[in-house]
């Protein structure tokens, strides 16, 4: 058991998955789990792994995905009475203290495209914690030498490998590419999904156009009003090292769960020089 919840925690640190693991670590008197009993709870509920059943596990569940939410750990102590163990089928009748403690995985950023400001964005955002996967469709540029501090690197078609992709929830998508048929291209492979964030970089005129495109071609309102364009927090960013700083700046914000209005207003710029 203890197994499955290891490559659990290993595999929603992958994914950026929002998780908490549940610890006993102590206990007295009577107990349906010893020291050292994990269990892994995820924001939707979902376990793995087991401290014991009964009303106390979920109850420590429902504690865990507060943590998730408020980020934050912290100890819980069980008194397994004899009256609360007979009402639930136990026979256990001792103390037992949890230690709760949510993940803090480095969240999966898509950088799409890989030219100047892309390869300045992978950099600051793997700083920060990001982990960072580049896609474009040209070698010349996609690659090792580029971008070293990377997590994956992928050199295919960008609409069609983000179509195909199994992206999680919890990943952070930021559409830079070398045209504006490529973003549309992007962006309509990103559609509808409920990705943590989308951002795509350029000027009103060009995402407004984008917007209208998407509109028609089958994009939910909703999803459309999530989308983070122009991208980039109001630095007055202009070189491509300021743009991918502001928009660094932005991806900490969600990441953070600070508001737009505590972050300050999204910017407006251009496209800055692409290969």
């Amino acid at each position: 058991m203890q197994e499955a919840v290891f490559t659990a925690v290993t595999r929603a640190l992958e994914r950026g998955d929002a998780a908490a693991l549940v610890t006993i670590i102590a206990t007295s008197g009577s107990t349906p789990q010893r020291v050292g009993a994990k269990m892994l709870v995820y924001a939707d509920g979902r376990t793995v792994g087991t401290i014991g059943g009964g009303c106390y596990e979920n109850d420590a569940a429902g504690k865990a995905r507060e943590a998730i939410r408020t980020r934050t750990a912290g100890v819980v102590r069980y008194d397994l009475s004899d009256a609360l163990a007979g009402d639930h089928g136990l026979i256990c009748g001792g103390r037992m203290d949890v230690f709760i403690e949510p993940l803090d995985p480095a969240p999966p950023l898509y950088i799409v495209g890989a030219g100047h400001v892309s390869r300045l964005l992978a950099e600051v955002a793997g700083r920060v914690g990001f982990r960072v996967t580049v896609i474009d469709d040209r070698e010349k540029f996609a690659n090792p030498e580029r971008f070293p501090g990377a997590a994956g690197i992928v050199v295919d078609g960008i609409a069609s490998w983000l179509a195909a992709a199994d992206l999680p929830d919890t990943a952070f998508a930021v559409v830079v590419t070398r045209g504006h048929t490529y973003d549309l291209a992007a962006m309509q492979a990103l559609a509808n999904r409920p990705l943590r964030y989308v951002g795509m970089i350029g000027s009103r005129t060009k995402v407004a156009r984008i917007i209208e495109a998407l509109r028609e071609s089958g994009a939910s309102p909703d999803w459309l009003s999530a989308i983070r364009a122009p991208i980039g927090l109001a630095i007055g960013a202009v070189t491509p090292e300021e743009i991918a700083v502001s928009i660094v700046a932005e991806l900490v914000a969600v990441r953070r769960g600070v508001t737009a209005r505590e972050a300050g207003r999204p910017m407006a710029h251009g496209r800055a020089p692409q290969e």
